[in-house]
């Protein structure tokens, strides 16, 4: 009975795969994957925060001789938060910078995702409390705003 139970368990993870993860904003776009990583960027920017990083496989992969879809991720965050962020939880700011991640897709087009910043700062709400609850809202509305004008 237990093989059966690990089988039927096995097969059920292909439709799993469909599923959205949890925390994650995900955002398929008409885009091309170069277009949307410079948009990306600029919503940064028109939105008060700053690229702190940038990295991705793509093109160190293509001196290797190894073709593979555009795959770029970008930290963002900005020294007003990084400073709010420390006031309520040391141990949160490891997590920063906050990433987008700009992914190609199949048909050339791109998608924008992120782990949302409550997602992320949740398991320091412990020691940061409602102050670091407030500055992740503020975060989420933040991304949001930066995705929907990256992706428009």
């Amino acid at each position: 009975m237990k093989v059966l139970g690990a089988i039927i368990c096995l097969l059920a993870i292909p439709a799993l795969a469909d599923e959205p993860l949890s925390g994650w904003a995900v955002y398929d776009t008409g885009k091309s994957y170069d277009e949307l990583v410079a948009d990306t960027k600029a919503a940064v920017k028109e939105n008060g925060l700053i690229v702190v990083t940038q990295a991705g496989p793509t093109k160190a992969a293509a001196a290797r001789g190894i073709t593979i879809p555009g795959n770029r991720v970008i930290g963002v965050f900005n020294n007003d938060f990084a400073v709010r962020v420390l006031e309520t939880s040391t141990a949160a700011m490891i997590e920063a910078p906050i990433r987008f991640y700009v992914t190609e897709d199949d048909d050339g087009t791109a998608t924008l995702s992120y782990k949302t910043p409550s997602f992320v700062f949740a398991p320091y709400v412990y020691e940061g409390g409602e102050a670091l609850s407030d500055i992740a809202s503020e975060l989420d509305n933040r991304f949001q705003d930066i995705a929907e004008n990256a992706v428009k």
